[in-house]
C-alpha cells in the first residue's frame, strides 16, 4: 500500500516537472518569437524611411517609369569590414508587387561580392528593383548569386529611364546605392543573396519562398501591423490596378 502511494507521488511530482518545463519551453519560445516581431518591425519601418528618402529628392531619385516596371523591390543596409576590400554583410527586406499594391516584406540576406566604388565606405542603403518573374524565380532559392546566376546591372537615375542603357533595360535586377547621402547606380558582383528564414518563420510562420510566392496574394490586413509600412510606402510610388 505504501509502495503504491509512494509511486503514485513520484508520477505526479514527474508530470508537475514536466508541465512546468513545457510552460518554460512555451514561455522562451513566445518570448523569441516578440522579438522577432519587434526586429521585423524596425526593419521594414529603416526600409520605408530609405526608400522615401530616396524618391523624395527631386530629378536623383529611381524613374518612376522603370519603378512601375518592378516586379519586387528590396532595400539593404549593408556594411564591410575593411576599407576597399573587406567583408561585407546585409540584411533587408523585400517585397513583391500583387494586385493593387505589395505584399508582404521578406527578409533576406546579403554577402559577399563587388559592391562597386564605395571605398572607405563602412555602411550603405542598397536598393534593388527586380524586374521580371526570372528575378523573383531566383528569391525562391535558398542561395542565388547576383551577377552570376541573376543578371544585374546599376539602375539609372532621374525622371525618366529614357536614357537607361541597353545592359539596363535587359537586366533581370537593377541596383542603386546610397552612402552619406549620395545615390546613385550601383555595379554588383558576386553579391549572394539568400532568405533569412530565422526571421521569416518566427514572424509569419511560413518561408521567404511562400512569403514572396505569386500565388500569396497579400492584403494588408493580413500582415503583422508591424510590418506594413514597407508595403505602404511603395504604394505610394508605385502602384498597378
Amino acid at each position: 500500500m505504501c509502495q503504491s502511494i509512494q509511486k503514485s507521488r513520484i508520477e505526479v511530482v514527474i508530470i508537475i516537472v514536466a508541465l512546468c518545463l513545457s510552460a518554460a519551453s512555451a514561455a522562451q519560445a513566445q518570448s523569441k518569437n516578440a522579438k522577432k516581431l519587434a526586429d521585423a518591425t524596425k526593419n521594414a519601418q529603416e526600409a520605408a524611411d530609405t526608400f522615401t528618402a530616396i524618391m523624395n529628392v527631386p530629378d536623383k531619385g529611381i524613374p518612376r517609369d522603370l519603378l512601375d516596371k518592378a516586379e519586387a523591390i528590396g532595400v539593404f543596409e549593408v556594411v564591410k569590414g575593411g576599407f576597399v576590400v573587406g567583408a561585407r554583410t546585409g540584411h533587408g527586406a523585400i517585397s513583391r508587387r500583387v494586385r493593387g499594391g505589395w505584399g508582404a516584406p521578406a527578409f533576406y540576406n546579403l554577402n559577399g561580392g563587388s559592391f562597386g566604388l564605395q571605398i572607405g565606405a563602412a555602411k550603405l542603403e542598397l536598393i534593388l528593383l527586380f524586374m521580371n518573374t526570372g528575378a523573383i524565380e531566383s528569391l525562391m532559392k535558398d542561395k542565388f548569386e547576383m551577377g552570376g546566376e541573376g543578371s544585374v546591372a546599376a539602375g539609372p537615375v532621374g525622371r525618366s529611364a529614357a536614357a537607361s542603357t541597353d545592359a539596363q533595360l535587359k537586366a533581370q535586377i537593377l541596383s542603386y546605392s546610397r552612402t552619406k547621402g549620395l545615390f546613385a547606380g550601383l555595379e554588383l558582383k558576386g553579391v549572394a543573396i539568400s532568405p533569412d528564414n530565422n526571421d521569416n518563420e518566427p514572424v509569419y510562420g511560413m518561408k521567404a519562398s511562400d512569403i514572396l510566392a505569386p500565388t500569396k496574394q497579400w492584403k494588408i490586413t493580413d500582415m503583422p501591423a508591424g510590418v506594413r509600412i514597407f508595403p505602404r510606402t511603395l504604394a505610394r510610388y508605385s502602384t498597378r490596378k
